[in-house]
């Protein structure tokens, strides 16, 4: 990179690449030049990036730079970087057409950045609506992502007032559970386990840790929101985004949702700009407001089948408790999480003051009322994905997976469901690339209530919006060096971290006879039999189509070898390893059960074998869909099966071929579920939240103790789910082993025994 360019002109005026003022005769700036981008350092002050090609030049004052934004050669407030972030918010809102905060109002649909180069419809957003909010998926590598951000943060800064782009992304710091981890090779991404996994270590320190490494990843790859953490408490066992939360108890929850938002959003020393809050940043969106664990019977709220979350047991308020102890208790020094997410779902008869049953976006009561009145929540407030769209009237489209989940509204047209959200104190609406809703929105306002109310509505939301961009730096330099960035994903240092993490997460519920750790008597290895598992086909959640099943044996066999010989006779094995998934009862539905004179419902198994649910409610707590002429969703004495039944088959299938030898069970768990039904068959049973398998062959073999706790309680049946609380945490009778142990929250096992330290203290209380 070439060296700093000094110039000798200190005017008011003076602007354009090549003015800078050198320390020695009292000027504060120097200009670098790299390719088409212009950076410029100023002393004791912000370092400012730009592009070449955007239009875009800098302005001198009182000796220091700063980005013209708007080209129109004045020094603006909001250009201004000395100035609080919320002057400077407040400024350019008050700059902004009503169809410029339209724009900021947008939250991308879903982008995989397979190139560089911007899609024709990334810039049509971009140009056409003022759409400033990305949400990124998949990328094609690090660098990829970052010279598409560089491409798209020009392509901003030249358009009307310079606003950069606020990229996001859901959680991507997955495990690849067959990968091997070697601390010399990096990766695109450093690899964790799943939320709930986490929890499992019960270490908020550790939380916290994932969170500081992987906003340094996040900004590497040009992504500056996190939609995470999802702190919602599963009090509900069935409910499919199990996984991504910190389990069912509210204290532990809370506790780690604060960690993880101090972890990412804290920026220290040279990094911060203000109030803890600077380049190394990235705003966290807790989710999901006010809680979206107690689907009834398990089902979930992106499909029609699961609107209705219920309170059986009157107990909604528990489920704030992450938000209001954790999310908005932060330690770091930014006080609260910058964003919030309202879930699908209804909260059944829970508004009080309107009586209204309506998805939490459009709940006057859980929006205003409580987030923003009660609780005083003044940060960014994003709706789900697709809140605002049209509802099919097909059975088939009681299958519909997200889009056009106006839950309550159905009723209402388009931009009356916008109209709605907003009036309720709501910022944003997630996948929404086009703004002419939003400013039909706007007019429906000026027609009620005048164009000055509805001036300063879009004007409150501006500023907060705008703040999210601000704090960040982005406005200082959107713009990232490509090999800085492959440098820092998924660099050594940080893959070690995560692989350190994944062996924390897994917890070991059963060792009869201390048969784990698997040592052989002197140098010779011991014998592995690791039989293949069958996986189900997989229907896919988008546009239809089937994934057929196949056989496959469950770990990396090479790395495997690693640690144990291996053999497909079970009579040359010391020990069989087994690996299976937890049970995938479905979702709760069916539209063949329809279309032959059924309601649809379906009972969520928690278990591999035939499943009738005797037990279940006669009458459901909620009911009713603009497609449904009934109430009543029950689905007593119906009978589904696991679609992964096969996998209680083959432990049960390995035990008889093992004899007396030891098999050792290893279950990639999503949710609690009935470990009866193959427990007393299992010697050793390890159980993980998605982890690389030499994490899993690491304590298998004794190099590492295991140290998980599990973060919810595992079901002794299913009679005992069916008649839990859907909103209620640990009010399950839980499994009891052949040894005696007691699976229930924070019980797991090291080599001596069942766990019992400070985090059990703490946490069973």
């Amino acid at each position: 990179m070439p060296g700093p360019v000094f110039g000798a002109s200190d005017s008011n005026n003076g602007k354009g690449v090549g003015q800078g003022l050198s320390k020695d005769n009292g000027r504060k700036w120097s200009v670098t030049e790299s390719d088409d981008m212009i950076y410029i350092s100023n002393r004791d002050g912000a370092t400012l990036g730009y592009s070449a090609n955007s239009g875009v030049e800098h302005i001198i004052r009182a000796g220091y730079a700063f980005k013209d934004l708007n080209q129109n050669n004045q020094l603006d407030d909001y250009e201004d970087w000395r100035l609080p972030v919320e002057e400077r918010a407040e400024d350019l809102a008050s700059k902004m057409s009503k169809e410029q905060i339209a724009g900021l109002m947008l939250y991308s649909s879903h982008q995989s950045i397979n190139s560089s180069e911007l899609t024709e419809a990334q810039t049509s957003y971009i140009v056409n609506d003022n759409l400033r909010h990305v949400l990124i998926t998949s990328v094609k590598s690090p660098e990829t992502a970052a010279q598409w951000t560089n491409n798209a943060q020009a392509l901003a800064e030249g358009l009307g007032l310079g606003i950069p782009l606020n990229n996001s992304s859901d959680p991507r710091h997955g495990s690849d559970a067959s990968a091997e981890y070697n601390a010399g090779a990096g990766g695109d991404i450093s690899m964790w386990p799943e939320s709930i996994g986490l929890a499992a270590s019960f270490d908020p320190e550790l939380v916290e840790k994932f969170g500081d490494i992987a906003s340094e990843e996040y900004r590497a790859l040009g992504i500056s929101t996190a939609l995470s953490p999802q702190i919602d408490i599963a009090t509900d066992p069935r409910w499919y985004r199990f996984p991504g939360t910190f389990g069912e108890d509210p204290k532990l929850s809370a506790d780690l949702a604060r960690a993880y938002a101090d972890g990412f959003q804290t920026s220290k020393d040279e990094d911060e700009i203000e109030n803890a809050w600077g380049y190394n940043s990235v705003n966290t969106m807790a989710k999901h407001w006010p809680g979206g664990g107690s689907g009834e019977g398990g089902r979930d709220a992106h499909y029609p089948f699961g609107k209705y979350a219920v309170y059986p047991g009157n107990n909604f308020d528990e489920h704030l408790v992450p938000f209001l102890d954790g999310a908005f208790d932060l330690q770091g020094g930014t006080d609260s999480v910058a964003a919030i997410m309202p879930y699908y779902t209804i909260s059944w008869d829970q508004d009080p003051k309107y009586g209204e049953n309506v998805g939490n976006a459009y709940s006057k009561y859980m929006i205003d009322d409580l987030l923003r009145q009660k609780y005083s929540f003044d940060g960014v407030v994003t709706t789900d994905w697709g809140i605002t769209g049209d509802i099919g009237y097909e059975i088939e489209d009681m299958e519909n997976f997200g889009y056009g989940s106006s839950w309550g509204v159905e009723h209402l047209s388009v931009p009356e469901r916008f109209y709605k959200v907003i009036m309720n104190g709501v910022d944003q609406f997630g996948g929404v690339d086009e703004s002419d809703d939003i400013l039909k929105a706007y007019e429906l306002g000026v027609e009620e209530h005048g164009e000055e109310l509805m001036r300063a509505r879009f004007e409150e939301s501006a500023v907060r919006l705008l703040k999210n961009v601000f704090q960040v730096g982005l406005f200082e330099n959107p713009y990232l060096d490509v090999a800085e960035t492959s440098e820092v994903v998924g660099n050594p240092e940080f893959m070690q971290a995560g692989f350190d993490a994944q062996l924390q997460s897994i917890v070991m519920l059963k060792n009869k006879e201390n048969v784990l750790p698997l040592q052989a008597e002197g140098s010779d290895q011991l014998t592995a039999y690791v039989p293949e598992r069958w996986y189900p086909p997989v229907k896919s959640r988008f546009g239809g189509g089937v994934t057929p099943g196949y056989y496959e044996v469950p770990f990396n066999m090479e790395v495997v070898e690693q640690y144990f010989n291996v053999t497909t006779n079970p009579d040359e094995a010391d020990f069989a390893l087994v690996g299976i998934m937890s049970p995938d009862g479905g979702l709760g539905y069916s539209v063949e059960d329809r279309k032959e004179g059924g309601n649809g419902y379906l009972p969520i198994s928690l278990q591999y074998s035939e499943y009738t649910a005797d037990y279940a409610r006669a009458e459901s707590v909620a009911g009713g869909h603009p497609t449904e002429d009934f109430t009543n969703r029950t689905y007593k004495d119906k009978t589904v099966t696991a679609a992964n039944t096969q996998d209680l088959d083959l432990v049960l299938e390995t035990k008889a071929q093992m004899d007396d030898k030891p098999v050792i069970v290893s279950v990639q768990t999503n949710n609690p579920f009935v470990i009866g039904e193959f427990e007393d068959h299992a010697d050793a049973i390890l159980t993980n939240f998605g982890v690389q398998d030499q994490a899993l062959l690491e304590i298998v073999s004794g190099n590492v103790e295991p140290s998980g706790l599990l973060p919810f309680q595992m079901p002794a049946d299913m009679k005992t789910v069916e008649e839990q609380f859907e909103d209620v945490p640990h009010d399950m009778e839980v499994h009891v082993d052949s040894e005696g142990n007691v699976y229930d929250f924070t019980f797991g096992l090291n080599w001596d025994g069942v766990i019992n330290d400070e985090r059990v203290e703490k946490y069973s209380q």
